[in-house]
């Protein structure tokens, strides 16, 4: 549930029934005995002009009164911790459950404030795409297989027996600096070279790369 003018909080309902919230004689702010039945599972959006009672329609009667009733589950003592809020003017409400509200009031935009990371909830879903999703080879279209370090082995010696190949883990993805420090440590666990930016090179004392160049290092 959306409200606002010239800004977009949101107010989000999370339920499996599939009934509806009933509001009866809502009087916060200046609502006026308003009624009315919202429809759970919907993405609704509430609209009009400055001063109707948007937000005190979607914050301060259904939020206010679904986050009351959630807090009210928690034990005395972990309910001293939390944000109270009051019990809006309203005759009843059936049927609301737990609610989250996320206001749009961040004044830096940038590709990363958004709403999946505002709630966190852009974590689970890499997490759940990562786990159990099916990926493709972008290459060939074919399911990618996960092996195991056995198996990686075994596949080495069958297509690469009597050739010389490179096994190359990737540290660095399109990023600028001249990780000086990142290739002290290579050298200090062994590693003797790198392909930096698609060229195989001899990691030296005070190896270091172009700061304000964007590069690609695979050890």
């Amino acid at each position: 549930m959306m409200a606002g003018h010239h800004r977009f909080p949101a107010f989000a309902i999370m339920s499996d029934s599939n009934d509806a919230i009933r509001i009866r004689g809502a009087r916060q702010n200046n609502l006026r005995n308003l009624s009315l039945d919202l429809p759970l599972n919907r993405l609704l959006v509430v609209t009009g002009v400055s001063g109707s009672g948007k937000s005190s329609l979607v914050f301060e009667t259904l939020y206010a009164e679904g986050q009351r009733r959630y807090v009210e589950t928690f034990s005395p003592y972990a309910r001293q911790f939390l944000e109270r809020m009051d019990k809006p003017r309203v005759d009843r409400i059936e049927g609301v459950p737990p609610a989250i509200a996320i206001e749009q009031a961040n004044q830096v935009r940038t590709s990363r404030s958004t709403v999946g990371t505002m709630t966190e909830l852009a974590d689970h879903f890499k997490l759940l795409y990562a786990r159990a999703a099916i990926s493709y080879s972008k290459e060939t279209g074919e399911e990618m297989v996960r092996y195991y370090e056995e198996q990686i082995v075994q596949l080495i010696i069958k297509h690469f027996v009597k050739k010389k190949c490179m096994v190359l883990a990737p540290l660095v993805k399109g990023r600028k600096g001249h990780y000086k420090e990142l290739f002290e440590q290579m050298r200090k666990r062994g590693f003797l070279t790198a392909r930096i930016d698609g060229i195989v090179t001899e990691i030296k004392a005070q190896h270091k790369l172009d700061r304000y160049k964007v590069h690609f290092v695979e050890v």
